[in-house]
């Protein structure tokens, strides 16, 4: 099986199923776990946005005029807070009215301990799955990724807004009461999140006090006591038995390597 890498798929069951894309192509995953897999980069990259042969990506799969023209890869999509719309300085308003200026969730995921997160809400479950995360509650829905991205800084002065992702792999991480964590954390930000409703309006922040937190159940055989990751620009050949999936992460028992990172690489995929 041949093809260029896209994120993997998933869906949300017990366990997460996978399908990992070969540009026209989706392959099960989950059928291969315990079973000897190679995965050989042949040298070839394309643009994930318009497909232009290039010898270097940029920001997971792109090329580098894509990478300076398009607001998806600006860096107030890494950091909502830093939103420059209004400055008229976007580099597609059209594409921000449409990604930005739509409800947005804040909320809690359990991956490496506790962190606080935002997500468009076409993507969840699937932010969490790719997080890694074992639990994930949503705490708040706000107007606007600008928002959410101030509740965020706000929430995150008192609980992590990343993932060690060396932890999350060895699944070093233990189940907490997401809602108790909600209220605490909510409760802590009280005077933060009442200025950005007296900014934004009343109706701009909406308190989920009904959610329930989501379980999520990974497929893995065995989590590596050590993690080496693996870099198809250094490595063109992966090979090993696959013990398990976990975010965007295959775990063999040689090593782990992250498919989103190498989105555009053309790789055969052997069984």
């Amino acid at each position: 099986m041949l093809g260029y890498l896209r994120k993997m798929e998933v869906e949300l069951a017990n366990p997460v199923q996978y399908q990992l894309p070969l540009s026209e192509q989706l392959v099960s995953l989950n059928s291969l776990i315990g079973k000897n897999i190679k995965l050989v980069f042949t040298g070839k990259i394309a643009c994930v946005h318009c497909n232009r042969a290039i010898k270097k990506s940029f920001n997971q799969g792109y090329c580098y005029p894509c990478f300076k023209a398009l607001a998806q890869c600006d860096m107030c999509i890494m950091k909502p807070e830093t939103c420059h719309y209004d400055q008229g300085t976007c580099r597609e308003p059209a594409w921000g009215e449409t990604f930005c200026f739509q409800p947005h969730y804040v909320y809690l995921a359990n991956s490496s301990g506790v962190k606080v997160g935002i997500t468009r809400g076409t993507q969840i479950p699937i932010r969490w799955i790719d997080q890694g995360a074992i639990q994930a509650l949503p705490i708040l829905k706000v107007q606007s990724r600008l928002i959410s991205g101030l509740i965020e800084v706000a929430i995150a002065q008192h609980v992590s807004d990343k993932t060690s992702w060396q932890r999350m792999l060895k699944n070093q991480v233990e189940a907490v009461d997401l809602q108790e964590k909600r209220d605490e954390l909510l409760t802590l930000c009280e005077a933060e999140i009442a200025d950005i409703m007296q900014r934004f309006g009343s109706d701009s922040v909406e308190v989920l006090t009904d959610a329930s937190s989501v379980d999520i159940h990974f497929p893995v055989e065995t989590y590596p006591l050590k993690v080496k990751s693996f870099n198809f620009d250094k490595v063109a050949e992966v090979s090993g038995v696959l013990q398990g999936i976990k975010g965007q992460y295959l775990l063999l028992d040689t090593g782990v390597i992250n498919i989103r990172k190498f989105s555009g690489y053309e790789v055969e995929l052997l069984v």
